[in-house]
């Protein structure tokens, strides 16, 4: 169970690895330990278990051996503890578990089919078996009228064992087959009914090509033909809007060298005469510290540049933004106590945008405080919204959302897509996830895998209900066919092994009888 939770949530690998780092100061694949945990864990119980079948099938006594006893222990320590970190304080990956299900559930149904014709095989052999004995029995029981009652006592306890093994694989086989009844997938649909790609913001810019939120990110991220481009803005303490996503300076830039003692305080409380002079990128050619465990190799050219890097401004970002036409949106971080913009920082960042010369309708404006006075200085601004009610969203005259895919996919969509309510959620990494929103026909993600995801020209696990009809039948008439077959054939060799069993048994009693005679 864990290595299957572990393993489809793999879209929430660095916010784990972050939130990690943000409780020690350091950065490791804690992601990537746990999974190679889980499946070295399940690997090994798996393996123990099936060893323990063959004895078992075998007649050998089982023996756990002390080390082995030792091992299950500490397999169901760190599962057991695991989980009820997940359950306690990561609930969310259980929603992203159930998602998953909406993308795979036709082959899980397909695979689970397979998976029973193959443990037919044992069942029917058993089953075959009981059968043999009790007709053995019966046979025996000609012989010796004495002990019929108690004989018909063993019969009826060996129906019982062939219906115990029997009905529930039976039942269980019959709920797969008509599993799809139940499924419901938004990749099984038809195809002039499935929405245009999603366009593609760019989480922080490219970061899986340049250091997050750095002007070479941001220009990669152009350059595998992203929408618009996603940030994060803080104030400098003399008014500077750059561009931040942590609360302080430790992961991405080299605060640790030149100011050690500063390296937990707020990016906010710092002068941009400062933060400009620090180095952004040098970390992310490092390789104990690059953010994605599944990166593809810099070119040195990307190395280099990459080194070199520095925080840019929001205004930096206008501008690429302005020449290249593309979208943004921004998170705004709120000053901290004290800040000489404390109370001012939206009009700030008003007034840095107006100035850059953008055209408004490219700034999508996500901060909720102090909308009013935004309105009225850039009525072009492109409002965007929460995951509230239609509503709110139209008392407050707000046509998109930007949603976590968390929180989106399980309080459904069709309220917002029959208010023509535009849908931008975050932060979608894998392909599986990327093709549940195309079916889902969301407007457009947030990524930071946008070197990938701009390469999709189809949804992943697509395919119509005919085709999905089709496979399921004929996988079900296969199987049944297959499950046919295996008992049919289990069942002639038991008879005839019976068969045998009665002509030695008759040539016993013969020769016995002739003996007597003799006598």
């Amino acid at each position: 169970m864990l290595l299957f939770l572990w393993i489809e949530t793999s879209n929430e690998y660095f916010n784990f690895d972050w939130v990690i780092f943000l409780g020690t100061g350091y950065w490791f694949y804690w992601s990537i330990f746990i999974l190679s945990l889980a499946g070295i864990l399940t690997a090994y119980s798996s393996l123990l278990l099936l060893l323990g079948l063959l004895l078992l099938w075998e007649g050998i006594e089982l023996y756990l051996h002390l080390c082995h006893k030792i091992l299950i222990l500490l397999v169901i320590l760190p599962c057991v503890i695991l989980m009820f970190i997940i359950c306690k304080f990561w609930k969310e990956r259980w929603l992203v578990a159930g998602l998953s299900l909406q993308i795979f559930a036709p082959y899980v149904h397909l695979v689970s089919i397979t998976v029973m014709v193959i443990l037919f095989w044992p069942v029917a052999i058993y089953v075959a078996r009981l059968e043999r004995e009790v007709r053995m029995r019966r046979y025996r029981m000609t012989h010796s009228e004495k002990k019929r009652l108690k004989k018909c006592n063993v019969i009826a306890r060996l129906r019982g064992l062939q219906v115990a093994v029997g009905l529930p694989f039976l039942l269980i086989f019959l709920s797969l087959c008509l599993m799809p009844l139940g499924i419901y997938s938004p990749c099984i649909q038809e195809k002039e009914n499935l929405g245009p790609k999603p366009t593609l913001f760019g989480h922080r810019g490219a970061p899986m090509l340049g250091p997050e939120n750095t002007m070479m990110s941001f220009e990669k991220a152009v350059e595998h033909g992203a929408h618009g481009l996603e940030t994060d803005v803080h104030l400098s303490y003399d008014r500077v809007p750059f561009l931040m996503h942590d609360f302080d300076l430790r992961r991405t830039t080299n605060i640790r060298e030149v100011q050690p003692e500063s390296a937990f305080k707020n990016p906010a409380t710092f002068s941009w005469d400062f933060l400009s002079t620090l180095n952004a990128g040098k970390w992310f050619v490092k390789p104990e510290l690059k953010p994605f465990y599944n990166m593809k190799p810099l070119s040195k050219a990307d190395k280099e540049r990459a080194r070199n890097q520095s925080i840019p401004t929001l205004a930096d970002l206008l501008t690429l933004a302005k020449k290249e036409r593309k979208f943004v949106i921004f998170d705004l971080r709120g000053p901290p106590p004290r800040h000489p913009l404390r109370h001012t920082f939206v009009r700030q960042v008003v007034s840095v945008i107006l100035a850059s010369k953008i055209e408004q309708h490219l700034i999508f404006w996500l901060p909720a405080h102090d909308r009013r006075y935004v309105r009225s200085m850039a009525p072009g601004f492109q409002h965007v919204g929460h995951l509230v009610s239609v509503k709110t969203l139209a008392k407050n005259n707000i046509s998109i959302i930007n949603v976590d895919y968390k929180k989106l996919f399980p309080n459904g969509l069709r309220d917002y897509k029959a208010a023509n309510i535009r849908i931008n959620v975050y932060t979608i990494n894998e392909p599986w996830l990327f093709s549940l929103a195309w079916c889902s026909r969301i407007n457009s993600v947030t990524t930071d895998n946008i070197g990938l995801l701009s390469q999709l020209n189809h949804p992943h696990f697509f395919m119509t209900p005919k085709f999905y009809m089709f496979i399921w039948l004929l996988v079900d008439i296969i199987s049944v066919l297959f499950i046919v077959a295996i008992f049919c054939f289990h069942w002639r060799r038991e008879t005839i092994k019976e068969k045998l069993f009665e002509t030695s048994s008759t040539l016993t009693d013969t020769q016995s009888r002739s003996e007597n005679e003799e006598d």
